[in-house]
C-alpha cells in the first residue's frame, strides 16, 4: 500500500485528488447532527483557502503543517489573518476564534516533493487568541490507533465547504513506520481533518488527513501517528522555537451561541488545502 506513494496526488490546490462522487458521506447541516463533533471546524487562511481543524484544548487547534504555507507567496500565513470556525454548518458556527500564534512541526519542509517524510511530519498546531470554553465544543483527545480501530472522518471539502461531512467508517489498510494508509473518501480542503478512532468510548483523533488521491481501486488517504508529534508541538509553542507569532494584536476569539433562527452569516470562500474561487 505505501509504496502506491509514488501514484500520490497532494491535497493541496497545485495537485488536486481526482474528481469523483463520494457516496460515503454524510453532510451535518443541522445543529443536532453537529453534536458531538463541535469541536471540528474550517480553518480560513487570510481569505484565501481553507482546511480543516480539531480543538485538541480550548486553545490549541491541530491541523495539517502544509496548511499553514500559502503558495503564492512561499511564506507563513500571518497567524491574524487566520481563524478557525467550530462547528460551521451551513453558514452557523458553535463558536470562532483568530490565531495568536502558530508552528508546523520542526521536522516538516514546505513546499517539496510528497513523500513519507513530508507526510510523517505534516502537522501543525494553532494557538487561539482566546480559548473556546468546552462548554461550546469539547476538546479531542489524542491517541495511537488500535489493531483493529473503528475508524471515521469529520471534514470541510470542496463542494461541501460550508458543512461538516462524516464519513462513519473506514479502516487502516496499511501501516509502514510512522504512516498510516486509510481508505477514507478525501478532497480538497480536508487537508487536516481529523481521523477519529471509535472503538473505545468518545472519539479520539488518531491521525489526520496529510495526502490522498483516488483510483480504479477507490480512495486512499495518507496520515501519520500522532502522539509524538503533538508533544513536540507543545514543546515548541513552550520555547517558542519555530514559532510564528501573529503581527500586533490578535483579534479577540468571537464566541457565539446558536440560535434557532441565527447564525453567522459572514463566511469566506476557501480551499484541500482548498483556494477561493476569484471567477465563475
Amino acid at each position: 500500500m505505501i509504496k502506491r506513494l509514488a501514484l500520490l496526488l497532494g491535497l493541496a490546490v497545485a495537485q488536486p485528488v481526482l474528481s469523483q462522487t463520494a457516496t460515503t458521506l454524510e453532510a451535518l447541516g443541522r445543529r443536532d447532527q453537529v453534536l458531538g463533533w463541535e469541536a471540528v471546524g474550517r480553518i480560513d487562511m487570510a481569505g484565501a483557502a481553507f482546511c480543516t481543524g480539531t480543538l485538541i484544548a480550548p486553545d490549541l487547534v491541530l491541523t495539517a503543517a502544509h496548511c499553514l504555507f500559502d503558495s503564492r507567496t512561499k511564506q507563513p500565513y500571518e497567524p491574524s489573518q487566520i481563524q478557525f470556525r467550530a462547528g460551521l454548518h451551513d453558514e452557523k458556527i458553535i463558536a470562532s476564534a483568530w490565531v495568536r500564534r502558530a508552528v508546523a512541526h520542526p521536522d516538516y519542509t514546505p513546499f517539496t516533493a510528497i513523500n513519507t517524510d513530508s507526510i510523517a511530519h505534516d502537522v501543525a498546531l494553532l494557538e487561539l487568541a482566546e480559548p473556546i470554553p468546552a462548554g461550546r465544543a469539547a476538546p479531542f483527545a489524542v491517541a495511537t490507533p488500535g489493531a483493529n480501530s473503528d475508524i471515521s472522518v469529520v471534514s470541510y471539502a470542496r463542494d461541501r465547504a460550508d458543512t461538516l461531512s462524516w464519513q462513519r467508517a473506514c479502516s487502516i489498510k496499511g501501516r509502514s513506520g510512522a504512516l498510516l494508509a486509510f481508505d477514507c473518501d478525501v478532497d480538497h480542503g480536508s487537508s487536516g481533518a481529523p481521523v477519529f478512532d471509535l472503538s473505545n468510548g468518545r472519539a479520539k483523533i488518531v491521525s489526520i488527513i496529510s495526502s490522498g488521491y483516488r483510483d480504479a481501486e477507490g480512495a486512499v488517504s495518507y496520515c501519520m501517528q500522532l502522539p509524538d508529534l503533538v508533544s513536540d508541538l507543545k514543546n515548541a509553542l513552550r520555547t517558542g522555537k519555530g514559532v510564528v507569532l501573529a503581527k500586533g494584536d490578535a483579534p479577540r476569539a468571537q464566541i457565539r451561541r446558536i440560535g434557532l433562527n441565527g447564525g453567522d452569516k459572514n463566511t469566506t470562500g476557501a480551499r484541500f488545502v482548498k483556494a477561493r474561487q476569484t471567477s465563475p
